[in-house]
């Protein structure tokens, strides 16, 4: 017989309680961009790998995000793997109002106009393929056709609200 672990009070589903529940899942950072009249971009930590052959990849964005349009409508978004010691850029890109592709952020218009950014542990330029409908969010299905893995040290993760390293 093995243990099982205490089961405390449980909790009616709620945004607050899953919120509550994925701050204990350690998930990698990454920025997604995209091209349109402006570049756009956000920190995801819902990034997944979906399939090998053909190469997807799969991320969640709110519909009311300012960079919901922009990659509603766009034809190719970047990946970025962000470096540990990147927390400084991702918290750009998490901000509300912030100017994201400001004189501060190391960035240039890559493959298929999208904005690629400087200094990453790896990057990837994806057509997108499909945006599923997903509640408050949708989640974007693409296909990687180019990229560079690179970059070389630690990813950065996030745990507990907030950013953070792996440790040995």
């Amino acid at each position: 017989m093995t243990a099982s672990p205490a089961l405390g009070t449980s909790r009616t589903a709620s945004p607050e309680l899953l919120r509550s529940v994925f701050r204990q899942h350690a998930a990698g950072v990454a920025v997604i961009t995209a091209a349109g009249e402006r570049p756009v971009g956000f920190t995801a930590t819902s990034l997944n790998s979906v399939a090998a052959d053909p190469p997807l990849i799969s991320f969640g964005v709110g519909t009311s995000s300012s960079s919901w349009p922009v990659v509603a409508e766009a034809e190719h978004v970047g990946v970025h793997i962000l470096g540990e010691d990147q927390q400084e850029l991702a918290a750009t890109f998490a901000r509300s109002g912030a100017d994201r592709f400001g004189p501060s952020t190391d960035w240039r218009d890559g493959p298929e106009g999208v904005p690629l950014l400087g200094g990453v542990v790896a990057w990837l330029v994806c057509r997108v393929v499909a945006r599923i409908p997903a509640g408050d969010h949708r989640i974007v299905i693409a296909q990687a056709v180019l990229g560079d893995p690179t970059g070389g040290g630690r990813p950065l993760v996030y745990h507990q609200g907030s950013f953070t390293a792996l440790r040995d």
